[in-house]
């Protein structure tokens, strides 16, 4: 490990300290492989399983690893209308295992997320069974200012590239506070507990992931 790595190391006993007075769990991680083994291992078979549109879920490796077992995926991908798409949704909402990243991560424990629909953040609150956090150390932050600051002018904007919206950070790589039409940053909700022990999952990894 780098200096850097060998640093967040040091952090996460903390950090997985502060998540369960929160009711969260945490784990740590020095690579995505070690992650993707605990994480099938906590997964029932043939529990249903679903996902947001995460870079850091698929920079991760995981959904491979999900395609090739015993699960019942809900791909909100495989949509071919907006009637599909809205059963999809669905379906993740009562999902046995929801996917995710988070913005940013405060040190603490709590999560900070912009959404433009805000379906990933509707089952990160309620529905799906549990819920799988994956974050990579350049996710976190002091604080929840920090945080807010770090969702609008970094991961929007990256974000924006990624799918291509014309929203003002698309042209200027900075939040604009924008009420355009394809603006993603709809609902911005700080997670700092949750209310059924266990049910949210943190996976930090000790390299960096998604924005």
């Amino acid at each position: 490990m780098d200096n850097l790595q060998k640093a967040f190391s040091a952090a996460a006993p903390s950090v997985i300290a502060e998540l369960k007075k929160r009711n969260m769990e945490g784990y740590y991680f020095e690579n995505c492989e070690e992650m993707v083994e605990k994480i099938l291992s906590m997964l029932p078979e043939n529990a249903s399983v679903a996902w947001g549109g995460s870079v850091s879920f698929k920079d991760s490796g995981l959904l491979p690893a999900l395609q090739a077992g015993n699960y019942q995926l809900i791909d909100r991908a495989l949509a071919k209308t907006d009637e599909e798409k809205r059963e999809i949704y669905g379906r993740s909402v009562m999902a046995d295992a929801f996917f995710m990243s988070s913005n940013a991560i405060t040190y603490d424990g709590r999560l900070i997320n912009i959404d433009g629909s805000g379906n990933r953040l509707a089952c990160l609150m309620h529905g799906p069974k549990e819920v799988y956090v994956i974050v990579g150390m350049n996710k976190f932050v002091r604080t929840v200012e920090a945080g807010i600051e770090r969702t609008r002018n970094l991961a929007s904007p990256a974000n924006v590239q990624r799918l291509g919206y014309k929203t003002p950070c698309h042209e200027t790589g900075l939040c604009a506070e924008c009420l355009s039409p394809g603006c993603i940053c709809s609902h911005l909700v700080v997670t700092r507990r949750s209310m059924v022990p266990g049910r949210v999952k943190v996976f930090m990894v000790a390299k960096n992931l998604g924005y």
